[in-house]
Parts: structure tokens; sequence; C-alpha cells
């Protein structure tokens, strides 16, 4: 009696992998391969997007409690930076994006900080320093933004070694008028200076990309938006005290 081969199950059967386009396979490998260069741990962006309603919370109060109309502009612009800032982060870090979008987002990502570093010199000269003199420093900041908005933008790929000292030296604009600021409220400017200590401390974390306190939940990125935070809590005090005794 002749007898018929079993057939293979899987002959003929086509590919799995074959089937999978390339980008929803890099999206699959982002996800499920923690050595993959760009793998995100699993609390990246949480941070950030926790903040998004907080930060909408107090920058609507600090812009209502501001006692002229220069400072309420200036609050809003603080308000409206900070709050770019974590919605834009929180939505580049939260989500698997392909790279052409993750492209454009990280580009926001990024300019954001100059922004906000900008936005937050904003009702703090206003509030505490002599016009002439918060005139000549929000120029050198906000310049120096748009400088560092456009070095971002046009070149994305450029080492963090490069670009995070860019963020620092912005934000240590302040020292130019420390003593001025110490005079006109010393709460603030300690509140200032803690809130850039934490700042300086986030970018070094981020520039040497370490420690890594756990790989799969908590890495160096998220200890980079954990200092970002306090930073931003420190400044945010400082402001409220700045535009109330104004």
């Amino acid at each position: 009696m002749m007898q018929h081969p079993i057939a293979d199950p899987s002959a003929g059967a086509p590919d799995l992998a074959a089937r999978v386009s390339p980008r929803r396979r890099w999206r699959m490998d982002r996800v499920t391969d923690p050595a993959h260069p760009d793998f995100k741990p699993r609390m990246r962006g949480h941070l950030h997007a926790a903040m998004v309603p907080l930060a909408l919370a107090a920058g609507i109060v600090l812009v209502v409690l501001a006692p002229t109309p220069a400072l309420t502009w200036a609050s809003a612009v603080y308000a409206l930076t900070g709050l770019m800032l974590f919605v834009v982060s929180a939505t580049y870090h939260l989500v698997q994006w392909t790279p052409e979008v993750a492209l454009v987002l990280k580009r926001l990502d990024h300019t954001n900080i100059m922004l906000v570093i900008a936005g937050t010199y904003t009702p703090l000269s206003i509030a505490l320093l002599p016009p002439a003199q918060a005139t000549l420093l929000l120029s050198c900041v906000w310049v120096g933004a748009v400088a560092g908005v456009a070095f971002r933008v046009f070149w994305t790929s450029a080492p963090r070694w490069l670009y995070t000292p860019v963020y620092v030296l912005l934000g240590l604009a302040a020292l130019l008028f420390i003593a001025d600021f110490f005079a006109a409220d010393a709460v603030a400017a300690i509140l200032v200076c803690a809130g850039g200590a934490c700042y300086i401390i986030g970018a070094v974390f981020y520039a040497l990309k370490r420690p890594n306190l756990h790989r799969e939940w908590f890495g160096f990125h998220e200890l980079f938006h954990a200092f970002t935070i306090g930073g931003f809590a420190c400044h945010y005090i400082a402001i409220m005290f700045a535009v109330l005794h104004a």
C-alpha cells in the first residue's frame, strides 16, 4: 500500500515576518527588545505627562494673580512655555512613533527647553530688575533661545556633548545680575539658584547617559525628567514670590 507523505503545515505558509511592514516591525522591535538602542523604559514620559495638568493650573493661577499688565503678559509667556515643554515631551516620549514623526517631535522637544528658559526669565526680570537691566537680560536670553532653537532645528543629530552645554549656558545668564536678584528678593533668588542647580544636574545625567537606575523602568532620561520637574517647581515658586512682591 502506497503511503502519502504527510504535508508539513508550515510548508507554503507565508512568513509572518515578511508580512509585517518595515515600519510596523521597527515599532514592534522598539517595544519588545530592551537591547534596542532606542528602547524606552516604561516610565519614559509619564513624569512629564503628570505635570501637564499641574503646569496648566499653576500657570492660570500665576496669570490671574499678576498685579500689573506687564507681569500678566510675562507670566502668560512663562506659563505657555512651561506647558508646551511638558505637553510636547510627554507626547514625544510616551508613544512609539515612526522615525519621521519622532524626528519632528524631537526637534520640538529640544527647542522647548530653550523657550522655557527664556520664558522663566521673562517674569523674573520684569518683577525683580530695573527696566534697563531687565531689557538687557531678556534681550540676551531671547536672542540666545531663538539661536538655540535654530541650532536644534537645523542640526537635530548634533552630539549631546555639544548642545547640552548650550542649555546650561543659557540658563546661567541670570548670573550676570544675580546680586540684583538677591537685593530685590532673596527668597526668590535662592529658589532661582536651586532651580538652576536642578536643571544643571539633570543636564549632566542626560549628557552622560547615566546612571540607569533600572534599565526596564527608570533610566538616566527619567532622572533628567525628574530634575527638570524639580527645577520647574523651584522657578515657579520663585516667580510667584517675585510677582506677588513686585
